[in-house]
């Protein structure tokens, strides 16, 4: 469920970025802008708002357990696991051996 669910998203964020670009390409082409810059332009725009939007749906996926003692900077980052793993690593967090300085 999650894997389709997660497929689902990014096949949308794809999308939404393949015509986000169209629509720029199609405003700059306008103004009479030149075919190969078209390309380059719309090309980088679809690639900095998959990067963008793959960025939310990995962070929405993602959780981070952190040590809760004040200036430990000890954290775990998982993704895509089950409810035993992420308590695991919750426990694992809460009681790693704390740096001394």
């Amino acid at each position: 469920m999650k894997d389709t669910r997660h497929r689902a998203l990014t096949a949308g964020a794809a999308a939404v970025s393949a015509a986000l670009a169209i629509v720029i390409g199609v405003r700059l082409s306008g103004y009479g802008v030149p075919v190969a810059l078209l390309l380059a332009c719309c090309l980088s725009c679809t690639a900095t708002f998959n990067s963008l939007l793959f960025r939310v749906i990995d962070a929405r996926s993602t959780v981070t357990h952190r040590c809760a003692r004040p200036g430990c900077d000890f954290r775990v980052s998982l993704t895509h696991t089950d409810s035993a793993e992420n308590r695991r690593w919750q426990e694992i967090a809460a009681n790693h051996p704390h740096r001394t300085h």
